[in-house]
């Protein structure tokens, strides 16, 4: 009977650490926005900030994801987003030049100003960190106004300070036939 009652219980423990595991909350699109960057934003012709961009890479070109707040405080508001695009992406015929001059900045040009501080990682992760965005470029969508008690629903594109516009490349010259 002893050893019936050990195995009945050795049983129910294995299966409640089974239900237990099923239950273990699954990760959330939330999760991972880790890296810590600190960068000023041009909002309506207007420099504001600094702004605290928690970031993490959602895929490999990369693409960067970023969710933004005036401070580090636990209850800070999402007041931006911002999505880190490679280059090799941002740079066809997916985003017109016109398009790219209004909306979109170059992170090499950003972060060449001194402006933009990799935050909570040693000296050399931070380096390795903006040389990765460094090639890459960004949009900003600016989601809740400073002063609103509540978003309103308007929503402008932020720029980086300093966004200097891209000029059209070269079109490559035609040999000919050669005679």
């Amino acid at each position: 009977m002893k050893l019936r009652t050990l195995l009945l219980l050795t049983a129910c423990i294995c299966l409640s650490a089974a239900v237990a595991a099923a239950q273990a909350p699954a990760g959330t699109p939330a999760d991972g926005h880790t890296i810590h960057v600190l960068a000023p934003h041009v909002v309506e012709g207007k420099v504001m900030g600094p702004f605290h961009h928690y970031c993490k890479v959602i895929s490999p070109e990369p693409i960067i994801e970023c969710l933004i707040y005036e401070s580090t405080e636990p209850n800070a508001k999402l007041c931006e987003i911002e999505y880190i695009v490679a280059k090799t992406l941002t740079r066809t015929d997916l985003v017109p030049l016109k398009l790219w001059n209004k909306n979109w900045h170059d992170h090499e040009q950003e972060i060449s100003t001194g402006r933009v501080q990799v935050l909570d990682v040693p000296p050399d992760k931070a380096k390795e960190i903006a040389d990765i965005v460094s090639k890459t470029d960004g949009i900003i969508f600016h989601l809740w106004f400073h002063d609103d008690k509540l978003p309103s629903g308007k929503v402008v594109i932020a720029q980086s300070v300093g966004h200097v516009d891209r000029k059209p490349e070269p079109k490559a010259k035609s040999k000919g036939m050669g005679y």
